[in-house]
Formats: structure tokens, C-alpha cells, sequence
């Protein structure tokens, strides 16, 4: 058995060989918490959720870092657009994106450190760079000197002379345009800390090569975020960290973003949709469908019709759960998934391959219901449980409970109502008047509801919308 990854930095499918044996080492690029998440921040989480839960169920131990930028310009910018404090701006977006982690499923991190807390370690690796003459104060400012570092722009693979760093306001003092700040000078309104080069705040690429060297050491297995974060954000934290005698991360990989019109979804361009509405529109488990099912380094279009295909099929699946376990009550997860289902997740995290087990599985299942063979039946669910797991789509787990609970005061209302439509229903059927009985069903359908007629008489769910 061996994990293989696409790495962004050579550019391949790569052997996965952890730097410890049986171990694991993950960090993630989390929120900037300047606004409240959309689905596209929150698909990054999840598509690392599931790498994982793989990781966990080859039995590997995983230490899991996901940050919190709380401090940088789109916040400073945003506080002072609302007239709050930065901090209570970020603090109220964080507990929304780890709300907006948690309705979707995702496992909370090993560590989840905030930039602000890490200031000290700020201070110490850029001591140690101006030392070693890959960084330089000027105006109060810190910045890293690219020319000083060998491997810069190995990542994004871009050439030096092309190259047009992103810059902020007050940067001034560069020695080359293309040098990026690692710290900013104080300005008016603005929060501050202070070091040995005055007063002033962190630039964000510090951050993360700061808390990744604090919480995962010299060196770690792998560094996660979306595809935008490539060039500026790791191509800067990859030189920091290096240049201050870090190995750093041994792969790198990349998910591919949530778009809409064609464009990625972004709260600057206005396109975005917000994860606090869609989980009043749609179930939390729907939209965990939706998001972690593609491969990771696809893109997603966003569309309702795409989410109203999500919702049927996970329908089906669900489905097939409910009928096994009222037939056959509790029924647990399978020690092993499927050989076809663990070779496609081994393959770069192949969730539609894997996916396409399960449904194939619940097909199979299916049949030995409409069979009367309860043994295979459960047998299926218990495989079609352990893969779903895996995915954190697993409807019987404890941390979906909750959605179905929602409705239990109305369930028995709205079953007795139906009971009697039913009820007329086969009354009708008995008479052998056929276009009444239809009429019924077709008039419960419209009304949202799935009736599905079975040896102990017909059944009804709440069906796809």
C-alpha cells in the first residue's frame, strides 16, 4: 500500500514517504478572517479533511495545522471601513469559518494558531535571515531580499526578471521592487507590536513560515492550500523558511477553487455565497457532497441545478441506508473498505473513482433488498458505512444526528397527514381505480415527498427538491 500525491512543486504524481515512519505532518493555510466564509474557503478545509481521514484510516498518526491569519491589510482595511476594532472583526469571522468547518463535517485541527500569537517567533526569524543576509531593515520596514535566495520561484516556476511582486502602502526603502515585506512600519490607527526596528505588524508570508516552524519544526510532510495561495503566499513562505535553514515542507499540494461564471469565487469581486446561507437552504451533509466529491484539484461551477444533482444522489444513498437499517436495525461499519474504493483514494485522493464504489456497492445492496436477502444487504451497508466514513459523509454518524432530529417534532404530525393520503391511496388501488392511486402519488411528489411501494406496503420521504 502506498499513498501517492500530486506535487505541485515537481509538477507530478509523487510516492508519498513521511519524513517520520507512521507519521504525518500537516499544514494547511487557513481563514484571513476579514469577512465571514463562502464555499469556496470552506472546500479547502474539506478537501484536507478527507486527506485526512485516509491518512488516519491507513493508520497513520496525523498532526494537522490549519492557521488563522488575524492580522493583515484586508482586516486593517475592513476595520476601518466599519469603524470597529480589527480584532473584534477577526474574531467574529473566526468563529464563523470554524462554524461554517464544523456544519460541514470537517474534524477539528491538531493546532490552530493565530498570527498574532506568534509574534516572538516573527521577531526570531527575521533576526536570523538579517544574520545570514537574506533580509534587511529600512523605514522601520523588513524585507526579504530575493536576489539572496538561489531557489526562488521554484515553485510557481516563474523567471526573476518577469517577475511583479504584489506590494502595499508604505512599503518604501526597497532595495529591488521585487523584494517582499516581512514587516510593516507603523502607521497611524494601525495595531502595533513592537521589535528591535520599531513599531509595526507582520506581513502575512511571515506568518505561516513562522507557525509551521513552531508547531511542525524544521521540517514536515506536506503544505496545503488553494491554488491562488502558489504565487505570492508559498513561493515567499518557501523562501523564508528556507533561507533561515528549514527543510520545510517535503510536498506541496494544491485544491482548485469553487467558480462561478467561470471566475473564482472571491468576496472582492462580489460572487460569493456565503456559508451561513447555504446551510439554511440545503443540508450541511448535501453540501459536503457537493464540495468534497469532485477531485480536489478540480474546479467546481457553482450552480443550483449542480447542487440539486448532488442532493438526488446522495438521496439514493441515503436512502438505501434507512431501508437496510429499518429492515435489519443497527448495522456497523465494515473494519476494511472495498479493495476498488481504497485503490482509487491511494491514486491522489480519487474521490469520484471512490465515489463510483460506493454507488456500484449500493446498487448491490439495493438489489438483495428487492431479494429479500437481508444477509447481503447488510453486508453491502456495512461496507457502504466504512467508505462513507472516510468521506465524512456517513448518515448513521453521531455528527450528522442532528439533521434529522431538526424535524422530529413535525415527523409524526406530517406522517399521519401522509398516512392518510395513503391511506385513500390504496383504498383506490383496491377498487383497481389505477388513475386515482396515480393521481395521489403524482400530487404527493409535487408536494416534495418520495413514496416508494414496498412487501410491507408503501413508504414515504422527504425526496430530493
Amino acid at each position: 500500500m502506498t499513498i501517492r500525491l500530486y506535487d505541485t512543486s515537481a509538477r507530478q504524481i509523487r510516492d508519498f514517504a513521511p519524513l517520520t515512519a507512521g507519521c504525518v505532518s500537516i499544514y494547511l493555510c487557513g481563514a484571513t478572517v476579514q469577512a465571514a466564509p463562502h464555499i469556496g474557503h470552506i472546500r479547502s478545509g474539506l478537501n484536507f479533511d478527507i486527506m485526512r481521514r485516509w491518512f488516519e484510516y491507513r493508520g497513520y498518526e496525523v498532526t494537522f495545522v490549519r492557521n488563522v491569519t488575524d492580522i493583515d491589510d484586508k482586516i486593517i482595511a475592513k476595520a476601518a471601513e466599519q469603524k470597529r476594532p480589527w480584532w473584534a472583526i477577526g474574531y467574529e469571522n473566526e468563529r464563523a469559518f470554524n462554524d461554517g468547518y464544523t456544519a460541514l463535517g470537517c474534524l477539528p485541527p491538531s493546532y490552530e494558531p493565530r498570527a498574532t500569537g506568534h509574534v516572538t517567533e516573527m521577531v526570531e526569524m527575521m533576526q536570523g535571515l538579517i544574520e545570514r543576509g537574506h533580509a534587511y531593515e529600512s523605514d522601520g520596514n523588513v524585507y526579504f531580499d530575493v536576489r539572496s535566495f538561489p531557489g526562488y520561484l521554484e515553485l510557481s516556476r516563474q523567471e526573476l526578471d518577469n517577475l511583479l511582486q504584489p506590494s502595499g502602502e508604505g512599503e518604501t526603502g526597497k532595495r529591488d521592487p521585487r523584494d517582499f515585506a516581512m514587516w510593516k512600519s507603523a502607521k497611524p490607527g494601525e495595531p502595533t507590536w513592537s521589535t528591535p526596528w520599531g513599531p509595526g505588524r507582520p506581513g502575512w508570508h511571515l506568518e505561516c513560515s513562522a507557525m509551521a516552524h513552531k508547531y511542525l519544526g524544521t521540517a514536515f510532510d506536506i503544505h496545503g492550500g488553494g491554488l491562488d495561495l502558489i504565487f505570492p503566499h508559498h513561493e515567499n513562505e518557501i523562501a523564508q523558511a528556507k533561507a533561515f535553514g528549514d527543510d520545510f515542507a517535503q510536498y506541496w499540494v494544491h485544491n482548485a477553487w469553487v467558480t462561478m461564471s467561470g471566475d473564482k469565487m472571491s468576496k472582492s469581486l462580489g460572487n460569493s455565497v456565503l456559508v451561513s446561507e447555504m446551510v439554511q437552504r440545503w443540508r450541511p451533509i448535501v453540501l459536503r457532497y457537493y464540495l468534497g466529491t469532485p477531485h480536489y484539484r478540480s474546479m467546481i461551477e457553482y450552480s443550483e441545478d449542480a447542487l440539486r444533482e448532488a442532493e438526488s444522489a446522495f438521496a439514493r444513498i441515503e436512502g438505501f441506508v434507512q431501508r437496510v437499517v429499518e429492515k435489519a436495525g443497527p448495522v456497523e461499519p465494515s473494519a476494511e473498505v472495498p479493495p476498488a474504493f481504497a485503490e482509487a483514494m491511494d491514486d491522489d485522493l480519487g474521490v469520484p473513482q471512490a465515489l463510483a464504489v460506493v454507488h456500484t456497492t449500493v446498487r448491490q445492496g439495493n438489489s438483495a433488498l428487492a431479494a429479500d436477502d437481508k444477509e447481503a444487504a447488510v453486508a453491502r451497508l456495512a461496507e457502504v458505512r466504512a467508505m462513507l466514513g472516510v468521506l465524512g459523509l456517513d448518515p448513521l454518524d453521531e455528527h450528522w444526528a442532528g439533521e434529522t432530529d431538526r424535524g422530529d417534532d413535525l415527523h409524526g404530525v406530517v406522517d399521519s397527514l401522509v398516512r392518510l393520503v395513503l391511506d385513500q391511496r390504496e383504498a383506490a388501488r383496491a377498487r383497481k381505480d389505477w388513475a386515482t392511486a396515480d393521481a395521489i402519488r403524482d400530487q404527493l411528489g409535487q408536494s416534495g415527498l418520495t413514496i416508494e411501494d414496498g412487501p410491507q406496503g408503501p413508504r414515504w420521504t422527504l425526496g430530493p427538491r
